[in-house]
């Protein structure tokens, strides 16, 4: 069974930084791709950041240039990077490894941006 844990998440301002991490409990490099989704209250989960198997990467246009995505597969961890944090970034994130025809999900970490 995969298992993914985040963590990383808490109370930060606007403008301020928060890095989220997530470790997989095998290879990440056996995965298409490893993902962070985000849902707000109220609001349809969405995706904020990707990266491949190759390191490519995309991101939601409302986090481009502020938020970074990456992995270290000797530790079988993606990270995201986020910057210059906005109140609607406000939601609960989520990380997720893809293989064909099936997705893994974490738990979640709760990230608040408040003044």
């Amino acid at each position: 069974q995969v298992r993914l844990e985040e963590s990383g998440g808490g109370l930060v301002r606007p403008g301020g930084s928060l890095r989220l991490s997530c470790t997989v409990s095998e290879n990440i490099f056996d995965f298409n791709t490893m993902a962070w989704y985000r849902q707000a209250p109220g609001k349809d989960r969405e995706l904020v950041a990707e990266i491949n198997r190759g390191g490519s990467t995309r991101f939601a246009d409302s986090v481009k240039g502020r938020f970074t995505i990456s992995r270290d597969n000797a530790k079988n961890a993606v990270y995201l990077q986020m910057n210059n944090m906005k109140l609607e970034d406000t939601a609960v994130y989520y990380c997720k490894a893809n293989i064909p025809f099936k997705d893994y999900w974490g738990q979640g970490t709760q990230v608040t941006v408040s003044s």
